[in-house]
């Protein structure tokens, strides 16, 4: 999934902790076997290359899933949408040089994106597409599910103390490591100066920490710069913020999350976020602002 896994586990016994990570970790490459669209036989590689021609058959869990991220793009007004694809490769983010594209260009990957036009047949666990061109992209919640999923096995395993990390990107805090009661604690890093700073602290506790931060792929073209988090409503990156780092009980959650609250800002995250969802923003501007919602 384009990024780092790792566990730290507290336990007894060095055998079955290492038992329990190797499990783990083997889910992780079972969700990337699954989900990956650099794969071209993936689950999710088929369904692009088939659900435009005629429904497509997936497993409980795929289904599953895809109801989740189109529940996602319901109550986010559009601003999370796993049909995003297609735009995704206009502007380079999937196996391209990062480029401004013209209008017309921007406009032609547009029309083929849209929730939806993602229909699913409960009955029959089918997914389908009503256009040729369409494509979903699991970049925007893929890492938050496989954590989820580390952090499943885990306590399946017998534990209950664990930090479970997609690189940055998103993290779970399980219970707390010895000495500190109030959890995981976990730096929001600044985001011009990443490897340098901080702007906060969280402590997670049977909690999800989730970055969204536009420095991540960004690129400079015609002196503005542009990040890889798209506004699928639009056509092209969100504008106007930094960085925005959300909180939640599940990181399938807080993942998804941030790309609306990047996208729509502060004021639209404070009247729409979901219970026991919480989010720190960093906004740009001529002064940059920093904080949590209240």
């Amino acid at each position: 999934m384009g990024t780092t896994y790792s566990v730290a586990l507290y336990g007894d016994h060095r055998d079955k902790m290492a038992e329990a990570a190797n499990t783990a970790f083997a889910e992780v490459q079972r969700l990337n076997d699954l989900l990956s669209i650099y794969r071209p036989a993936s689950v999710w590689s088929q369904i692009n290359r088939l659900a435009a021609q005629r429904p497509v058959a997936v497993s409980p869990e795929v289904f599953r899933l895809i109801s989740r991220c189109l529940r996602y793009s319901r109550r986010s007004q559009g601003a999370f949408d796993i049909t995003v694809g297609p735009l995704m490769k206009t502007w380079g983010f999937f196996k391209g040089a990062r480029r401004l594209p013209g209008r017309d260009e921007v406009a032609a990957a547009l029309a083929k994106v849209g929730y939806r036009h993602l229909g699913l047949d409960q009955a029959r666990r089918t997914v389908r597409f009503d256009m040729e061109g369409m494509e979903i992209n699991p970049g925007g919640i893929g890492k938050g599910y496989a954590v989820d999923r580390v952090a499943a096995i885990l306590r399946q395993k017998g534990f209950d103390t664990a930090l479970v990390m997609a690189s940055s990107s998103s993290i779970y805090g399980m219970g707390a490591p010895p000495g500190e009661a109030r959890g995981w604690k976990v730096d929001i890093r600044h985001p011009k100066q990443p490897r340098r700073h901080s702007v906060t602290e969280v402590f997670l506790k049977d909690m999800s920490l989730s970055t969204s931060a536009g420095y991540a792929q960004a690129f400079r073209a015609g002196g503005r710069v542009f990040s890889h988090i798209m506004d699928p409503r639009t056509g092209y990156p969100a504008q106007g913020m930094l960085q925005v780092s959300v909180t939640a009980p599940r990181a399938m959650d807080s993942e998804a999350w941030t790309k609306p609250f990047f996208i729509q800002g502060r004021s639209w995250a404070a009247q729409n976020r979901p219970r026991r969802i919480n989010a720190f923003f960093c906004e740009d501007g001529p002064e940059q602002t920093w904080g949590w919602l209240s």
